[in-house]
């Protein structure tokens, strides 16, 4: 029996230490938790999303009362933007959560869920997407989705070969 260990390279800074690039990212993302829908869960999520063309796309998450027919702010952010240059990579991802009053103080990380599609995307472009999960006492910045689910399901977990045009 062989036994491995899988390691996730997390960077720790805050605010302050943030380029202004990402800077804007994240306060995008937190304004963006004023306009999610969440009257079930009280959790108000934003994301704020740049392409490798600097267009930025920013969303919130978006309840429902048959709890599965909600969606992450993350997702909805994704979906729109790869809906609007479907050939143009994510260069970088930001999250902001937000909860009794305050934003968390602890960053939140993707659902699972959002992780799939995520790494879709990034396998899609073989381009790293740089995750940037805000919280006011910490902010952890992720060099790709990979990190935060290594032992993923892609592409070649189903054996297909794709021509790529």
């Amino acid at each position: 029996m062989q036994q491995k260990i899988i390691e996730t390279k997390i960077t720790q800074c805050i605010f302050d230490e943030l380029s202004e690039e990402y800077k804007k990212l994240v306060d995008l993302a937190k304004k963006q938790v004023e306009k999610a829908y969440a009257p079930y869960s009280g959790f108000h999520v934003g994301a704020a999303i740049q392409l490798e063309n600097g267009e930025i796309f920013a969303a919130s998450n978006q309840e429902n009362s048959a709890y599965p027919s909600g969606l992450c702010a993350e997702r909805v952010a994704m979906f729109f933007a790869n809906a609007q240059y479907p050939d143009t990579p994510v260069k970088t991802l930001a999250i902001a959560a937000f909860t009794n009053g305050n934003f968390m103080e602890l960053p939140i990380t993707p659902c699972g869920a959002c992780r799939q599609v995520l790494l879709e995307s990034e396998s899609r472009f073989d381009k790293d997407i740089v995750t940037i999960l805000y919280g006011t006492e910490q902010i952890y910045i992720i060099d790709n989705v990979k990190q935060m689910l290594p032992l993923c399901f892609e592409k070649s977990s189903l054996k297909i070969i794709v021509d790529k045009k």
